[in-house]
């Protein structure tokens, strides 16, 4: 059994004080893959960039306070890759990968994006640049006998089940029908599957993150935009998913809750 955990942490120095240290120290996860660690490993007290127990890869981004990924491993990866080629985005803090035997994972932060601004015409260039190399790396992984996993902050909810307000963000960015139409791509073109969608098909979310405004979390008025994208051998073997939805809205360490799926590897 192979358990994989994705959060955005929304600042891991803010977030190591306020519960992270302590769930991280809890988990029982494999791989845990971050977003938004908005900090250089050099800003990060030594056991939060190097908890014990754990192999820690870090792709801080070239603007400061800004995006950063990492990932968490308790074996050490077989091979480690930041960026996926793109020259903008390859200093960006948005992707990182690491090789596990017969299986690559990946922690990623999508632009979020805002209608009518530059920050929308990035997020396209960056969704433009990485359709090509989700499918790649899905068909060099297959020619191996390698699965994927790309977890992360995706800030894409596919359909309108993924969020509570949805007909009131139809023209927002994450619930734009040109977004929305290539999250489906990377289903439908890539080869991937959204694994937490499959195992619960009929259910509104379950929601991931929800905003500080009002009184958002305690309605549960959330979006699911903190995903689990894996080639369709690995989702097949996917036996449990699960939100790890803070008790209360003081208990939050962050916007986000950690998503976690576990994967029966002797599946199949």
């Amino acid at each position: 059994m192979l358990t994989v955990t994705s959060v955005n942490v929304n600042g891991l120095r803010a977030a190591a004080k306020k519960g992270y240290v302590e769930w991280l120290a809890g988990t029982a996860a494999d791989v845990v893959c971050l977003q938004e660690v908005r900090a250089e490993p050099g800003q990060l007290p030594e056991a939060v960039r190097a908890p014990e127990g754990w192999h820690a890869v870090h792709a801080p981004a070239a603007a400061k306070g800004r995006a950063g990924v990492s990932v968490l491993s308790r074996r050490v990866p077989d091979a480690v890759r930041i960026g996926f080629g793109c020259a903008e985005f390859e200093d960006s803090g948005r992707y990182a990968e690491i090789d596990l035997p017969g299986l690559t994972v990946a922690s990623l932060y999508l632009p979020s994006g805002e209608v009518g601004t530059e920050r929308q015409a990035e997020k396209e260039r960056f969704m433009a640049a990485f359709l090509p190399y989700l499918t790649g790396l899905r068909e060099r992984a297959a020619a191996g006998g390698r699965e994927v996993l790309v977890c992360g902050d995706w800030n894409i909810a596919h359909r309108e089940a993924d969020l509570k307000n949805w007909r009131a963000n139809r023209k927002k960015a994450g619930f734009l029908p040109e977004e929305r139409d290539w999250l489906g791509r990377v289903y439908a073109e890539a080869g991937y599957a959204d694994v937490v969608r499959e195992l619960h098909p009929e259910q509104d979310g379950p929601y991931s993150w929800w905003s500080y405004r009002g009184r958002a979390f305690d309605n549960d008025s959330g979006w699911r935009i903190d995903l689990h994208v894996a080639s369709r051998g690995l989702a097949g073997r996917a036996v449990k998913a699960e939100v790890e939805r803070a008790p209360s809205h003081e208990l939050r360490w962050s916007d986000h809750a950690p998503v976690t799926v576990s994967y029966d590897l002797a599946a199949g």
